[in-house]
């Protein structure tokens, strides 16, 4: 039976027997990509290449992705989905299309040197086309030359099948693969259309031809380009037999783990197996993020909110399954146990991850106490409500201003013989997503996905002030993460004290003064070794490959980077520090304009 480590090996294997050369997967923190919190897909730390800069690896690409999605949580706890996942995937850039990545999905899959899986039990989707894009027939024509019958083959709609990373950025049509998960062989004219249930994605070719600049434009990529990812937990489940994903060694220890904390056998009662999933993808999944080399901590903004929130989310499931205190560094452990060969950071960070962990817990332990004696508070006004109905308005001020669960104020309530106005408290949960929506929208608006002019001269002036920063303050000052929009640019480096009026005027005016040099910017391919001993400084706690882009500015900076940059430092204008100001313990966040 294959395993989750050995279909990773696998799928690296094949591919680089067609030519691709194994890449490193990335930091689940994006860099310089405002559109998304976290790494969602295999694809988006490779956008520059997919957008036309040339990767030092070549066009053929492979490798495994850590990946985060938080878009559809209220689902896990359910067979297959979950917040964390790996993703398999491979690369052409402006080489072989649709034909060619088709053919290569269909032998990887169905070969007996590979993963042999019955032919009969794979269906695909394809783009059926609309306003935007014509249907893909291409894509049709090479399943249906493969053997695959016309009654297996769907065209849907964009919502299934056109692919993109964010709000802007790579996207075009795809054609995805699915396994039946039915008894038996799968009917005559059964297929991810017809019987969406019956069938489970497994591999996702994306065809990107087109650049989304805004929610109307699309402009074709001057290189036609294919991104294909393999989700590793589903696929492993399918060639395993098994239900669920949970059923798999990917989650079996953590599992194993949950159930000696709540001396509870997993598949004993559906409602506490949910809450064990719950918990098990969560712990992976807070695991993955603070054993990251960019690791975010828990905060009330952003990515943290996120960590923040599955933390949470974990404890309260414990919490229904009898689980009393802290227990969530136990099932981490046996995560960076069982996953630090393919993702050795995770061992490094281990005591960060621990720590982490059992501090967050605590803070809520004791959010429970405080939204649990304000629920005693109230109790005895609502009791003298004779339908015995808690307002919704109540239950979102418990959750708002204490984030306190809205399912635990229903448990308390229903000690008490009472209900909760579920609609009302909906209404104005929705409310609030919409308002925070409208937010995020406005803070992730443009960014480095789009690579627009402006964009790309932020990114140089990231390399000015980082060389800057380190002449005024010392060589400690290392890149922390960045953030760039097409109005400002947000800088993060390692600190250990504010900056005074005087560091930041002189970095202010080192950085000017280069961009008045018209320094030419220059990009040379080198080994990574070779690299460092040129001088060239290299992102902290970032992967490279053994072939990497060196940029060079003039005299002044020499950094590992993808890119972009522009051609010479005098087309970046003037640039200001707008403010210096606390990012977290030991790092200094800069926001600094162009004029």
């Amino acid at each position: 039976m294959i395993t989750i480590h050995e279909l990773r090996s696998k799928y690296i294997e094949f591919f680089k027997s067609k030519g691709h050369a194994e890449i490193s997967g990335k930091s689940l923190i994006p860099e310089n990509d405002p559109t998304v919190l976290f790494n969602s897909a295999g694809m988006q730390p490779l956008v520059p290449y997919l957008l036309g800069e040339s990767h030092p690896s070549g066009k053929r690409l492979v490798d495994f992705q850590k990946c985060v999605r938080t878009g559809d949580i209220e689902e896990v706890g359910d067979e297959s989905h979950l917040t964390c996942f790996e993703m398999l995937g491979n690369w052409s850039l402006g080489d072989y299309f649709k034909k060619e990545s088709i053919a290569y999905s269909w032998e990887f899959l169905t070969s007996p040197n590979w993963l042999a899986l019955d032919p009969r039990m794979i269906s695909v989707t394809v783009f059926q086309g609309d306003e935007n894009a014509p249907r893909d027939d291409t894509s049709a024509e090479a399943w249906a030359s493969l053997g695959v019958p016309a009654d297996r083959i769907a065209y849907l709609g964009a919502a299934d099948n056109w692919w993109s990373a964010g709000l802007t950025g790579p996207c075009g049509p795809d054609s995805e693969i699915f396994f039946y998960i039915g008894e038996g062989l799968p009917p005559a004219g059964s297929n991810k259309g017809s019987d969406p249930k019956a069938w489970m994605e497994i591999w996702n070719n994306v065809f990107m031809e087109f650049n989304r600049v805004d929610e109307r434009t699309l402009v074709r990529l001057p290189a036609q380009n294919v991104d294909t990812g393999m989700g590793l937990e589903r696929t492993v489940c399918i060639l395993q037999g098994k239900r669920s994903v949970y059923d798999t060694e990917a989650f079996g220890p953590i599992i194993a783990a949950i159930e000696s904390l709540a001396g509870y056998k997993y598949r004993s009662d559906p409602e506490k197996d949910r809450s064990v999933r719950i918990i098990s993808d969560h712990i992976r999944t807070a695991t993955f993020i603070l054993g990251d080399p960019k690791a975010v901590m828990p905060s009330n903004v952003g990515a943290g909110y996120v960590l923040r929130r599955i933390i949470r989310r974990a404890v309260r499931h414990g919490r229904k399954l009898g689980i009393e205190g802290a227990f969530l560094s136990k099932p981490a452990a046996v995560v960076v146990d069982n996953f630090s060969g393919p993702f050795p950071e995770l061992a490094q960070n281990r005591a960060r991850v621990l720590d982490e962990l059992s501090k967050e817990e605590e803070k809520f332990l004791e959010t429970l106490v405080k939204g649990e004696h304000e629920f005693e508070k109230m109790l005895p006004n609502l009791l003298k409500n004779p339908q015995r109905i808690m307002s919704g308005r109540l239950a979102f001020k418990l959750y708002d201003t204490y984030g306190f669960p809205i399912e635990l104020t229903e448990e308390l309530a229903g000690e008490s013989g009472m209900k909760v106005n579920r609609p009302e408290f909906d209404e104005a949960y929705k409310k609030h997503q919409e308002l925070s929506r409208a937010g995020s929208e406005q803070l992730f608006k443009g960014g480095m996905a789009d690579h627009s002019d402006v964009s790309t001269k932020y990114h140089t002036a990231t390399h000015l002030l980082q060389q800057a920063l380190t002449i005024v303050l010392g060589d400690h000052v290392a890149q922390k993460g960045s953030n760039i929009t097409t109005e400002r640019l947000r800088f993060d480096f390692a600190h250990g004290a504010p900056m005074t009026k005087e560091e930041l005027e002189r970095v202010e005016k080192i950085v000017n003064e280069q961009i008045a040099r018209d320094l030419p910017v220059t990009m040379t391919m080198m080994k990574l070794d070779e690299a460092k001993a040129y001088g060239a400084r290299a992102l902290f706690g970032e992967k490279y490959e053994e072939t990497v882009k060196v940029y060079t500015m003039g005299d002044f900076s020499k950094e590992v980077c993808g890119g972009p940059h522009v051609e010479r430092t005098g087309l970046l204008g003037k640039f200001r520090i707008q403010k210096e100001q606390s990012s977290s313990s030991g790092v200094r966040r800069i926001y600094a304009v162009l004029e």
